[in-house]
């Protein structure tokens, strides 16, 4: 669909145009003809019902909802009649009688000083619409740009009569003084609310959060004598988001966040006038500057928030290109993925919004010359993206082939955002990694399989990231840069100072002395005279480079650190000067992370490997990542070779896993599963060397048969780069056999402990070629007391009959990951067995605590960067999952799922979560799993956020989908809190 709706008149259901596909149209057509019993029996027309599903794509348009989107199922079986009611009326005429509707009813509610009247009301004029918007969506009836408009009237309705109900509710109770006309008390109360970020927009999205700044003037303020102004809009505020957010038996209306005020760690959710104006003029950051461009009033005194909205016109919009806006500029570029020709962007679990080629990059290519441009070019300053995009074009800024493309892009982009979040009503922009769901999507999304669906999204990606990153090529530079610096000579030349001052360098001796000391040989990397006519050709573009970076200081100081410990510089500038690409990337390495640039300088091939275009491409899989490991094995001379190979396959894989992360081929929740198909993938191949090398002398055991099961972070799939292996070997043998068949036999209990430990030696053991992985074996039954191998009737004995609930814990996440013969299957259904068990939720809970205060007095830390030991952190959310999925999967085994966040999302689907608690703990999970890949990717040891390079701090407010670090920090503090909350909510 274009940016028109379709033949804007009519039924909805004589308007359809599109439909999605199902994948078993059977089952949903048997589901559709329930609906209409269901509705018929309610009264609803039988006629009109016949009529409506006899039209063309009716019928389509329902099946193909119901099979994409369970919420929309839900939504529909929770009252037909409204469906088929929905379906009858004319879309535009619906939407503005259920906002008269709504009006009456709070109206009414308001009167009467009925608070549960009023949330009862908000909620099922947002369940209407919501069906409504899905309906216009999916069937084409509305372009996406109306459906983003009629969401964000929605939130403006809602909140609106939400701030009269407790306006009304506070003249009532004698806080608030009624007007001289009597008014309801909003007008000229000097309350603001501002809506931020697309619903400031206009340009909400499906399943969005709504982002407000409550501000309020207390010159306007009519309180009763007493009442602090204070604290009387705060307790109104808190009450607001209760009302829009607070999850009740008719649902939700949006999930609320309030952290785009002015210095949201320190202030109240309401915050005056006065104060704000203070805060702006003297300690605005640029990045509220950007978020301000998108304010609009959206509740409250109307007027008061226009006057402020005025005010605050000279901050957001600067006449002149100031320092501080070209910061921004660059802060901006920084964030374009720029390795030029470095592979294709994937599909399965890219990010639609932050990734690669996304809606993010849209909106900051519109963004970014507003702010250069607007202060000077007032029709410039439009909230929404299309409308910049537009005036862009008609300035001359852009070329009208960049608008046409992002433009489509845009629209297209937004329509597959809101199919994601209409399958479950997740506020969520990350295509399914999983293939089943991923298919599901392609059809939901009006494509017959996946590889439409994956072409059509490529296409875009790779379009729009190409616009993005042309954005600056035509713009003058910014600050003075020149490649005609001297580092000769004993005095610091004053021109190369200057220009290394004006690069961003703070310390232009310290980096001349750095660079002479390069000319003069101080390292091997650069003696020879090959070393130093390759070093001399790449010098000024590794230093711009360098100096590109959010901390030019701290890169150079990195690549000084990392060229010292080269022994040879040759191939290194070569290839730098014949892939300028490589020169950004190896720069972003050394400004941001620097365990990755260690990692580097002690295996230089590593270079190799990142030229290669399919790094990039995508993950490799189970089979691929079996032939790499084949490949070099099978040049291994002996054992010892083979581990050598394996150390070298794993450090590689691993530092590629890294530099996918950092160049935005994957995000941080992807990182985990690649780290441990890794890990599995080693283990299955070493596994099969040991058994090879202890036959050879030992032999082997009749029917003997070992499964190796991953506990802890391998099992759960969310290992990062330091994560270390939990490990269990469980063995099983022919009744009646006494010992192997080699030279040297042994008895079946010795044979399969020697395997493991020369398992446990291939995995662990220092070579030449460094350390694979840490293996920890305390899981197995009776821990460091016990055999290193177990038979699997003691294992299932064990389990059954002995373990401790810590220890069921644990197997929540045991995964087989390499076994012979059917023992992994039977070693898997022994593990489902033991957790299906009907258990005590009381008890469960008592240990639970039991266990977490007695970990917390031993590792616990008040610091919020300490993210899995920090009350609300990774242990509080891994043990509500283990708690649940222990005392629920005896009603109900599909919420077993390994993976923290699957299984939260299988508890809440099977009803053992509440949706209000889901919406804390998945958000939860996604943020802190992700900023530990992120810190273990790029640092060794702990993480110290007044040391740490600029440009991980960057990294990590990327990673978290902050605007910047300071608000990074924020919002985890806020986001620790309420897990913790929710463990004591949940575990009892």
């Amino acid at each position: 669909m274009g940016l028109t709706d379709h033949e804007a008149s009519g039924a909805l259901y004589t308007r359809i145009a599109e439909t999605p596909y199902a994948s078993s149209p059977e089952r949903w057509r048997g589901e559709a003809a329930d609906l209409r019993a269901s509705a018929e029996a309610a009264g609803f027309e039988s006629a009109t019902i016949s009529q409506i599903l006899s039209a063309p794509k009716t019928e389509q348009l329902l099946i193909g909802t119901f099979c994409g989107s369970p919420y929309l199922f839900g939504l529909a079986r929770r009252d037909p009649a409204r469906l088929f009611r929905v379906l009858a009326t004319n879309p535009e005429d619906l939407f503005e009688t259920l906002k008269v509707r709504l009006e009456k009813s709070t109206q009414a509610a308001t009167e009467a000083g009925d608070q549960a009247a009023i949330m009862r009301a908000v909620r099922e004029f947002k369940s209407e619409v919501a069906l409504l918007t899905a309906l216009a969506d999916l069937g084409g009836v509305w372009s996406v740009m109306t459906v983003t408009r009629t969401l964000s009237e929605t939130a403006d309705a809602a909140l609106r009569a939400s701030v009269r109900y407790l306006f009304a509710r506070a003249i009532a109770k004698g806080d608030w003084l009624a007007s001289e006309e009597g008014a309801e008390g909003v007008d000229g109360s000097g309350y603001i609310v501002l809506g931020m970020g697309k619903y400031g927009a206009d340009e909400l999205n499906y399943s969005s959060d709504i982002d407000l700044i409550v501000f309020f003037d207390r010159d306007r303020a009519r309180l009763r004598e007493g009442v602090e102004a204070q604290t009387f809009f705060v307790r109104l505020t808190r009450e607001l988001v209760k009302l829009i957010q607070e999850h009740t038996a008719d649902g939700y209306v949006f999930r609320t966040d309030l952290r785009l005020r002015p210095d949201a760690g320190a202030t109240q959710l309401a915050m005056s006038t006065d104060a704000a104006m203070a805060y702006y003029e003297s300690f605005g950051q640029n990045w509220e500057r950007a978020a301000l461009i998108k304010a609009r009033v959206v509740a409250g005194d109307l007027r008061a928030g226009e006057a402020l909205l005025r005010e605050l016109q000279p901050f957001i919009w600067r006449k002149y290109l100031d320092f501080a806006a070209i910061a921004d500029v660059h802060a901006m570029k920084r964030q374009i993925h720029a390795f030029k020709g470095f592979g294709k962007i994937g599909v399965a679990g890219h990010n639609i919004k932050v990734g690669r080629g996304g809606i993010r990059e849209i909106e900051f290519f519109a963004q970014t010359q507003q702010l250069i441009a607007g202060g000077r070019q007032r029709d410039l300053r439009s909230r929404r993206t299309l409308d910049t995009l537009a005036t862009l074009a008609e300035r001359g800024w852009i070329r009208e082939d960049v608008r046409d493309d992002l433009v489509q892009a845009y629209c297209f982009l937004r329509r597959i955002e809101h199919r994601l979040q209409m399958v479950a009503d997740e506020q969520t922009q990350l295509l399914p990694d999983d293939p089943e769901r991923l298919e599901s999507l392609a059809l939901f999304s009006g494509y017959e399989n996946v590889e439409q669906f994956s072409l059509a999204l490529k296409a875009v990606f790779e379009k729009v990231q190409a616009h993005y990153a042309a954005l600056f090529e035509d713009m003058p530079e910014l600050t003075k840069r020149g490649s005609n610096m001297v580092f000769a000579g004993g005095e610091d030349d004053p021109e190369t100072v200057a220009t290394l001052k004006a690069m961003g360098f703070s310390q232009p001796s310290t980096v001349i002395a750095m660079v002479r000391g390069w000319h003069h040989g101080r390292y091997p990397a650069v003696r020879s005279p090959r070393s130093q006519e390759r070093l001399t050709e790449v010098q000024p573009l590794l230093i711009e480079a360098l100096a590109a970076t959010v901390d030019p200081d701290a890169a150079i100081a990195t690549f000084d650190r990392f060229l010292s410990q080269l022994p040879t510089g040759v191939q290194l500038f070569s290839l730098l000067r014949a892939h300028p690409g490589l020169m950004q990337l190896v720069a972003h390495i050394m400004g941001s992370a620097p365990r990755l640039a260690g990692v580097l300088s002690r295996r230089r091939r590593l270079l190799d490997a990142v030229l290669d275009p399919r790094t990039y491409d995508t993950r490799p899989s189970a089979a691929e990542l079996d032939e790499i490991i084949a490949t070099e094995i099978a040049a291994a001379p002996d054992f010892q070779g083979v581990l050598d190979a394996s150390r070298i396959v794993g450090n590689e894989q691993g530092f590629l896993i890294g530099v996918r992360v950092l160049s935005g081929t994957i995000d941080a929740s992807q990182a985990g599963g690649a780290y441990a198909l890794v890990a599995e993938r080693l283990i299955a191949a070493l596994l099969t060397a040991a058994r090879d090398e202890l036959a050879r002398v030992n032999g082997q055991i009749a029917g003997g048969e070992v499964a190796v099961i991953a506990m802890g972070k391998l099992g759960s799939r969310e290992m990062t780069a330091a994560s270390d292996l939990d490990l269990i070997v469980v063995y099983d043998f022919v009744p009646g056999v006494e010992e192997s068949n080699g030279e040297r036999p042994l008895s079946p209990s010795q044979y399969y402990a020697r395997l493991t430990q020369r398992l446990i030696s291939a995995l662990s053991a220092p070579t030449a070629e460094g350390k694979l992985y840490d293996v920890d074996m305390r899981l197995r039954p009776s821990g460091q007391q016990g055999p290193v191998a177990t038979k699997i009737s003691s294992f299932v004995n064990y389990q059954t009959e002995e373990a401790w609930t810590w220890e069921h814990m644990a197997l929540t996440r045991a995964r087989v990951v390499a076994a012979t013969g059917d023992l992994g299957e039977r070693v898997t259904t022994s593990i489902r067995d033991v957790l299906v068990r009907p258990r005590h939720r009381s008890k469960i809970a008592s240990d639970v605590r039991e266990m977490r205060e007695r970990i917390f007095a031993e590792k616990g830390a008040t610091n919020i960067w300490n993210l899995k030991h920090v009350r609300g952190g990774l242990v509080d959310l891994e043990f509500i999952a283990q708690f649940l999925q222990l005392v629920s999967a005896g009603q109900n085994p599909e919420v077993l799922d390994q993976t923290t966040y699957t299984s939260l999302e299988r508890l809440r689907d099977a009803g053992f979560l509440t949706a209000g608690q889901a919406d804390v703990l998945l958000p939860a999970t996604r943020l802190i799993h992700d900023l530990t890949q992120i810190l273990r990717i790029c640092t060794d040891g702990n993480f110290d956020r007044d040391t740490a390079p600029l440009g991980l701090k960057e990294l990590l407010a990327r990673a978290g989908d902050a605007p910047s670090f300071i608000m990074l920090e924020e919002h985890l503090t806020v986001t620790l809190a309420a897990v913790a909350d929710m463990f004591e909510e949940i575990v009892r």
